[in-house]
């Protein structure tokens, strides 16, 4: 496993890389308010459909949650690409013992309330607009591990054109009331599901001035 690394001034220079990216690459970065126990840390979970997913909950972070950003990343693109790192991302390899020492590991970040943990519980890339979402198990694993620790928040994101040359992303936030503690990957899936849909559906009725 992979941890995050902490050199401050390498920290620094990935936060203020990765805003003007962002706001370089975007015509318009959109999502909804939601309230959040400061007294919690958060567990995010997101789709994932392309490279800018994690980048894009990291300036949200900043702009809303403003919480210490760590994202759960798989082994391969953490050894590729170890400036992830500078942000908060850790490594896990789904195939190896190696998984629980990542449960583990997140599971000892959520329970600092100072903390947000971003997962794609999907486990690699599908299409933007995808149907159906489906999680693996170890997403499940986490929350149990974390307990009451942690609020669960959804994030369902969308990159559209429209009229203009840069894409516009928008992510639809929902905070959920309970963790899914004790619950099946079922129950969670079909939650986030049902988040997705009406997200989906709200974006595909977006009124184009």
């Amino acid at each position: 496993m992979l941890y995050p690394k902490k050199n401050p001034v390498a920290k620094w220079i990935f936060k203020a890389y990765v805003k003007w990216l962002v706001g370089k690459e975007f015509h318009e970065y959109i999502y909804n308010p939601i309230g959040v126990d400061r007294h919690r840390s958060i567990l995010l979970i997101a789709n994932h459909f392309s490279f800018w997913d994690g980048l894009v909950l990291f300036c949200l972070n900043q702009k809303l949650f403003k919480k210490k950003f760590h994202v759960m990343i798989l082994q391969e693109t953490a050894q590729k690409l170890g400036a992830l790192r500078y942000g908060g991302a850790f490594s896990v390899d789904k195939n190896s013992r190696s998984m629980l020492q990542s449960l583990d590991y997140a599971a000892q970040l959520l329970a600092d309330p100072a903390n947000l943990v971003l997962m794609f519980p999907q486990g690699k890339l599908f299409s933007n607009f995808v149907g159906r979402v489906k999680f693996e198990k170890g997403i499940i694993k986490l929350i149990e591990k974390a307990g009451d620790n942690c609020q669960v928040v959804f994030a369902a994101t969308f990159i559209q054109y429209l009229k203009h040359k840069k894409p516009t992303v928008t992510v639809y936030l929902k905070n959920e009331p309970g963790n899914f503690a004790g619950d099946s990957i079922d129950a969670l899936q079909n939650s986030y599901q049902q988040h997705y849909e009406q997200a989906k559906q709200q974006h595909t009725e977006i009124d184009i001035k």
